[in-house]
């Protein structure tokens, strides 16, 4: 997002994160219901372009979203979408998509109360890797044919009693309402506003063998040191790295493995 649109994601944020300060506001219900008005101007073109249009007043934008929304959705959920309908946004899409990050912020939120944050990170990381090594569960979620009940339903059989009710209620909305998120990238978006919860960031590491704990301790002290930040770490083990250590964060890669070494190596033979 640019301009305006940032601007406008930037007080949504803030307004959600005032909301969810009050802990008797359910942040999973605020979750459901924020990606449920999602899915209704994701599908609702000219809704969407009417409560996005800069020519009409804030004002009254924000009244046509409370009465559209009012008996359908908490009160909460009615007020924080007004707000965003009052901001102007630089692109109707880019509501949407504010709409769907606050969703799941929220999910997170809740997920953070009840002390499994970590543990739905984890799970989210997990399920990616899953996913990544099996093409018949890759193209089962991925079919077009198959309707989004369909998928749903293998989702949570497969996740149902393994996964965290949070982790399954967040892979099911990628999975089952991608709005061209494919399934990796709407998983590290995932993964990055879990670690936003808590000011991290989020690092990759793939070792040839499991890490210890006093290894898993002094990496992230030491990326912690290098990124001024606390750091999640993803693990992940590989044995085709043969040994070391491979670490992503974002779009940076340090790669110490004995294989990238030994194809380096390789390389300069043949040149």
């Amino acid at each position: 997002m640019n301009g305006a649109s940032r601007e406008a994601l930037a007080a949504a944020r803030e307004r959600l994160d005032a909301l969810t300060d009050n802990t008797s506001v359910d942040a999973g219900r605020l979750a459901e219901e924020l990606a449920a008005v999602t899915a209704l101007l994701d599908r609702e073109v000219s809704l969407r372009r009417v409560l996005t249009d800069p020519a009409q007043a804030g004002e009254a934008k924000a009244d046509l979203a409370a009465r559209l929304l009012s008996g359908q959705v908490g009160g909460e959920t009615v007020d924080l979408v007004s707000g965003m309908v009052r901001s102007r946004w630089s692109a109707s899409r880019d509501l949407v998509d504010a709409l769907e990050e606050l969703a799941d912020t929220a999910d997170l939120t809740a997920a953070q109360r009840a002390g499994v944050l970590d543990d739905v990170e984890d799970e989210l990381f997990r399920f990616g890797r899953i996913a990544a090594s099996s093409p018949e569960l890759r193209a089962a979620l991925s079919d077009r044919a198959a309707t989004a009940t369909a998928k749903g339903e293998l989702l949570r059989r497969l996740l149902g009693g393994r996964a965290h009710a949070v982790t399954e209620r967040l892979i099911i909305r990628l999975v089952t309402r991608p709005r061209g998120r494919s399934l990796e990238g709407g998983l590290e978006s995932l993964s990055k506003l879990a670690a936003a919860r808590r000011d991290r960031m989020v690092a990759v590491v793939t070792s040839a063998v499991p890490l210890t704990d006093q290894q898993k301790r002094r990496l992230g002290a030491a990326l912690a040191r290098m990124y001024g930040r606390e750091m999640h770490l993803n693990l992940d083990v590989d044995p085709t790295v043969l040994g070391g250590i491979s670490v992503r964060i974002g779009d940076e890669v340090v790669d110490g493995t004995i294989a990238t070494r030994l194809d380096e190596a390789s390389r300069r033979l043949a040149d």
